[in-house]
């Protein structure tokens, strides 16, 4: 028995010591040349910078003699890949969006083909500011450690955010959904910011958990809006908030 469970305890070490470690740097490359990225059951490491900021940065213009003559300070990167992360760990920061302080420009990467982390771990900042989600979209299951934001994303397609854990404040400010969105079953451990945010096709926060505060200051929502067992712990911001035209306090009463 004793032989039977130190080959089991062994074969199980081996398989953790065994799990693929991949370079930020790789993924990257393949990006660059337009091919799809499918890993699964992997650890990150390195920063993935989506933006290509240190390739983009040397070929810009000065920003005073770039921005007097009408030019914008933000620089897109589309990115043309289909991207898939499944069961994958991010050692170091995902960035789709940087603001960089010493040559004033602002680096955005939009996506153009199905996204999808779904079960992986953000154990690094994952900015998403400004992005562009074109094809269908997955963060289910997904745990963010650190500071995260999808502040002003647009999200055209499929999109789930369901069984989601952010460990720090959460934003979803201005950000826009053009289909049904879930964040089913996910826990929000800091506070979670809806602030101006635009549900087109609905959205459902069942059985969410916001451990601080919900702040939906003019959120507005059209179609389902399920907020069966959400649970609050703090304050909620809802004012101006519309859901179907009537604000949110006089839906969840007529409910």
């Amino acid at each position: 028995m004793r032989k039977i469970t130190t080959l089991l305890l062994l074969f199980v070490t081996c398989a953790l010591v065994a799990q693929k470690k991949i370079s930020a740097n790789e993924i990257l490359e393949r990006i660059s040349n337009e091919k799809d990225v499918t890993i699964s059951n992997a650890t990150i490491e390195g920063i993935l910078d989506l933006t290509y900021m240190d390739k983009a940065l040397p070929n810009l213009p000065k920003r005073r003699k770039w921005w007097n003559s009408g030019g914008s300070n933000t620089v897109e990167k589309e990115i043309l890949s289909k991207i898939s992360f499944v069961n994958c760990i991010f050692k170091d920061d995902v960035l789709a969006y940087i603001p960089h302080e010493d040559s004033g420009y602002t680096f955005v990467a939009n996506f153009e083909d199905n996204v999808t982390f779904k079960d992986c771990t953000f154990e690094g900042k994952s900015m998403f500011k400004y992005s562009d989600f074109e094809g269908n979209t997955d963060f289910s299951g997904s745990k963010f450690l650190e500071d995260t934001t999808f502040k002003y994303a647009s999200f055209d397609q499929q999109i789930s955010f369901q069984n989601t854990n952010f460990d720090e404040p959460a934003t979803f400010k201005y950000a826009k959904f053009r289909r049904f969105v879930s964040f089913a079953n996910s826990i929000f451990q800091e506070t979670a910011t809806f602030k101006y945010t635009e549900f087109s096709d609905g959205v459902s926060f069942n059985n969410v958990k916001f451990e601080e505060d919900l702040n939906i200051k003019y959120m507005e929502v059209s179609g389902d809006f399920d907020v069966k067992n959400m649970i609050v712990n703090y304050d909620i911001d809802s004012k101006y908030t519309k859901i179907n035209g009537r604000s949110f306090s006089s839906y969840l009463f007529k409910q």
